[in-house]
């Protein structure tokens, strides 16, 4: 499927814009509540992580997009979007919460079409729908899969194994770990739908799997009963 050619309303001075007010509405959802936020004793849930998950997700929905023949800049500006309110409203609500920032920022801030905005918004406000993704439109559907394939791979297993710590686990039960993120990722790569995505997921869990078997290798420790299941 070929890249459609559109014009772009948002320029990457526009977009840089976007993304530090983003950032720094991010931090200051953590710094105006006297408990650190919800959900902030995780590294994951910080503002921090929070911003380098939207960026991910900018890189992977913008590439999906592309290849898939979507209007890029809607895309691109629903991704940066589509978290913002992530640490401040709960989580079932969050998506409707980004999308009237997203709509507030796009109309003080610049002078974007009216059919634009309402496209971004929409696709924002949709990006947590989880039934099938031949529901939304093909730009949601971009946003979603990007969203769901940042917690496959690399970025996954980074973060199951900082969790050990907070469990007081040992590095022994590093496999272990590993292999939920095989499961959950799998779990991720079956939402998907578009070739892009697919061809994707199945890199970034072979990577996964890679990991998982040096560590086999590896770490004399890890018992028999531990050792990988086919995936």
């Amino acid at each position: 499927m070929g890249v459609e050619i559109r014009d772009a309303p948002v320029s990457a001075e526009e977009f840089a814009a976007m993304e530090e007010f983003v950032h720094d509405y991010l931090a200051a959802s953590v710094e105006s509540e006297d408990d650190g936020g919800r959900m902030r004793w995780y590294p994951w849930h910080s503002a921090d992580y929070r911003f380098n998950h939207i960026r991910n997700v900018v890189e992977i929905a913008t590439r999906i997009a592309e290849a898939e023949g979507a209007n890029v800049h809607v895309v691109r500006v629903a991704a940066v979007f589509h978290d913002v309110s992530k640490l401040e409203a709960e989580q079932d609500r969050h998506a409707d919460a980004g999308a009237r920032v997203a709509r507030e920022y796009l109309q003080s801030r610049g002078d974007f079409p009216d059919s634009f905005v309402d496209e971004v918004c929409g696709v924002v406000a949709d990006h947590s729908y989880q039934g099938p993704l031949s529901d939304v439109s093909l730009e949601t559907q971009c946003l979603i899969e990007g969203d769901v394939l940042d917690k496959v791979g690399a970025n996954g297993t980074v973060l199951m194994l900082l969790r050990m710590g907070y469990e007081a686990r040992t590095h022994m039960d590093a496999a272990e770990m590993v292999d939920r993120v095989l499961e959950r990722g799998k779990e991720h790569c079956e939402r998907v739908q578009s070739d892009t995505a697919e061809s994707i997921g199945h890199q970034r869990l072979k990577r996964v799997k890679w990991f998982r078997e040096w560590l086999e290798e590896e770490v004399a420790g890890i018992s028999e009963e531990s050792r990988s299941t086919e995936f």
